[in-house]
């Protein structure tokens, strides 16, 4: 059979988690529930580093914007599965599936990104403790910023303008409860070397860079910690890394899962649960383990809730 050219194709069918009828009720309240934790969660940090002056520090500053990123990335995914499951339809139109796949795409090299930043900021407050203010500038931090916004934003583009050109056939269905960039080019019936090659890619650009990057500069903060003679000094040092390296092997942790679990199984199904981990767990958890592990934005959120009141 001919494979149809791209233009000719109006719409895919998201088969999601579970195809069974009594399960979607529930399935529809769980990722209801996690999807308004995150938002709420991710907002709130967001409120307690704007409101409190305390915080308009580099530190803070880039702990927002992970937040925005987190709220923007499951905001891509869930909100149309909750629609499908509602109205009882899995069709999502090729141009929705593209701008998901995009914004998909963005958000979560974007996340990946602003975790570097995030080390290199620890980094130089830990082991450049006295120049960390001349270091850390207005205008550093907000170059670092859009630049991670910049190659996210490139990366999303020419992935997402190398799918166009891809020619379908008459399997439309997308194992999957979104638009997932290697599933979607899986179902092509043209050659996707190209495709590919550029996924693989962008993987080592915006996540093997990374996190190499992440564990060179711990490999120098625990250096210059193990250094410090006082037991409290090595606490101290040590706590104000300790939600960010949580964050990053969570991030890590279940991205590598998911993809390890899908070339172990091969089953498309089982990659689909798995990727529930890192694209609204960890969003969700970020939150929690920012916020429990850190008094200042704690007494910041109590500050902003005591003034409205």
């Amino acid at each position: 059979m001919e494979p149809e050219n791209d233009t000719g194709i109006s719409e895919f069918v998201l088969l999601g988690l579970s195809e069974e009828p009594e399960l979607q009720p529930f399935l529809f309240g769980l990722f209801l529930s996690m999807y308004l934790v995150t938002v709420l969660g991710n907002l709130l940090i967001i409120l307690a580093t704007i409101s409190d002056s305390h915080l308009h520090t580099p530190m803070y500053f880039f702990l927002s914007n992970p937040s925005f990123a987190d709220i923007c990335f499951i905001s891509t995914t869930i909100p149309k599965m909750l629609i499908n499951i509602q109205t009882q339809s899995r069709v999502i139109t090729y141009a929705g599936c593209i701008t998901q796949m995009c914004f998909f795409v963005l958000f979560g090299g974007l996340d990946s990104l602003l975790l570097a930043v995030m080390a290199y900021d620890r980094f130089v407050a830990i082991c450049h403790p006295l120049h960390y203010t001349v270091i850390m500038n207005p205008r550093l931090c907000g170059l670092l910023v859009l630049a991670s916004w910049m190659i996210a934003a490139l990366n999303s583009l020419s992935e997402s303008l190398m799918v166009l050109w891809l020619s379908f056939c008459t399997e439309l269905e997308i194992p999957h409860f979104f638009c997932e960039l290697n599933q979607f080019i899986h179902l092509a019936c043209s050659d996707t070397f190209l495709n590919d090659m550029g996924m693989y890619f962008a993987a080592g650009l915006l996540a093997g860079g990374p996190l190499v990057w992440i564990l060179c500069s711990y490999s120098k903060i625990v250096s210059s910690i193990r250094a410090i003679s006082s037991a409290q000094g090595k606490y101290k040092a040590f706590s104000t890394c300790a939600s960010h390296l949580s964050v990053v092997s969570l991030f890590c942790c279940t991205g590598l899962g998911v993809y390890l679990t899908s070339a172990a199984t091969h089953n498309s199904h089982t990659s689909a649960t798995a990727s529930v981990m890192y694209t609204v767990a960890t969003p969700m958890l970020n939150p929690f383990i920012y916020s429990l592990r850190n008094k200042d934005i704690k007494r910041a959120l109590k500050m902003s809730f005591r003034g409205k009141q």
